[in-house]
């Protein structure tokens, strides 16, 4: 060690290095650098900065890891980071601590920027997703950004049911991209989707707003149901384009297995919107035929709210009866006046087809004026009909033509 030290004593410090317009390098606090091992004690390494210096890391600022350590020999090519420029001795104190971190992260960085797709086994799995290690680095996956293959397909989207099917794939080997690293608040986060996004695209890409597709319900949620159709690409039908009339509960008129015809109305990226009832006659559009301002209708309470209630008037059609038109009497909740399920009689008020809305009123029941529960058609006349009409009009000009 001796020895050593006679051939650091021999090099030129640190202060004078800097100061040395020479000088193939500049050094700063946090710089990552590259040199050689030149002697391994049981507390301090030294490193040789080519064209720098001598660096010495020692204590704390040496690997974590025993093992790492202890395989240290002289000779060996490593990366410490820059603690201090010039120490009491001249040297170039480092961390090969830090060097570690910072490489570990950069890394990372690389592979964010590259777009690598790396392998990765799942740890953990919580409500939100799963738990990842990459590069000694614990990420995070969310659900959002599983693979159509392994996003949960939970029909009441509970939430423990979902973190149960999360569970199942702990310790399963997944392919992913990373979409976020922030070295500062040791964020990392990844996405298995974002892995066949290129080839998801080009296949969106033949895709146009309007084309009528087939498919298999996948999945059936409180707020839709999800359609697998074409090139294995997958789209949402969201409850409002389920069906012209309202759905409280998707599962009451869709089930996983259907097929089913559905309309592209929209594309955001690689998310796919599907309608059904676009491929369904719009109801609205007959419905100032079936019904007029001021008719009387029978009605069935569907669901109360507290601005009012939603009122089936066939199987298409529902209105709605403001709270402030239910009674003369202030009241605060819809339920004080009507029961779901039951059957009342209203006036029509108000209809809007485009709007699809159509307003109803018991209180304006008091000046209504009697009418049927939908408009009369004309009857067509029978042939017997129409043949004694003719054989009265005949008799009426015979009696006329005797006068």
């Amino acid at each position: 060690m001796s020895n050593f030290y006679n051939m650091a004593d021999s090099i030129q410090s640190m202060s004078e290095l800097v100061q040395d317009e020479k000088a193939l390098r500049i050094l700063h606090e946090g710089d990552v650098i590259h040199g050689r091992i030149l002697s391994v004690g049981k507390n301090e390494v030294y490193v040789d900065v080519e064209g720098i210096g001598i660096g010495v890391v020692r204590g704390r600022e040496l690997y974590d890891d025993e093992q790492v350590l202890s395989s240290l020999k002289v000779g060996d090519e490593v990366y410490a980071s820059v603690v201090e420029i010039d120490n009491r001795e001249g040297n170039i104190e480092l961390s090969f601590r830090k060097a570690g971190q910072e490489r570990v992260w950069q890394s990372l960085m690389e592979k964010l920027e590259s777009k690598e797709t790396v392998t990765t086994k799942i740890l953990e799995a919580n409500k939100g997703g799963l738990m990842v290690k990459i590069n000694s680095v614990v990420g995070f996956l969310p659900v959002s950004q599983l693979s159509p293959a392994h996003y949960p397909r939970v029909e009441d989207g509970d939430k423990n049911k979902i973190l149960s099917v999360l569970r199942g794939y702990i310790g399963q080997d997944f392919d992913v991209r990373i979409i976020t690293v922030e070295q500062e608040g040791e964020k990392l986060i990844v996405s298995e989707r974002a892995v066949t996004e290129d080839e998801l695209m080009q296949k969106i890409s033949k895709l146009s707003i309007g084309d009528v597709v087939e498919g298999v319900v996948t999945g059936v949620v409180n707020f839709g149901a999800f359609v697998k159709f074409g090139d294995d690409l997958e789209g949402l039908v969201h409850i409002s384009e389920l069906a012209w009339q309202r759905i409280e509960d998707p599962k009451t008129i869709i089930h996983v297995g259907n097929k089913v015809k559905a309309q592209i109305i929209a594309i955001d990226n690689d998310r796919i919107s599907l309608s059904l009832k676009r491929l369904q006659k719009d109801p609205w559009e007959d419905a100032v035929k079936k019904y007029r301002i001021g008719q009387i209708v029978q009605g069935k309470i569907l669901k109360l709210a507290s601005f009012g209630a939603f009122v089936e008037l066939d199987q298409d059609i529902q209105g709605l009866a403001h709270i402030g038109e239910l009674t003369d009497k202030k009241v605060q909740d819809a339920s004080e006046v009507l029961k779901e399920g039951e059957t009342c009689e209203f006036k029509i008020i108000s209809i809007e087809p485009a709007e699809h809305r159509l307003g109803l009123s018991i209180k304006a029941l008091k000046n209504a004026e009697p009418a049927a529960t939908a408009p009369e058609q004309p009857k067509e006349e029978t042939v017997e009909a129409k043949t004694e009409a003719a054989q009265e009009e005949t008799k009426e000009k015979t009696e006329e033509t005797k006068v």
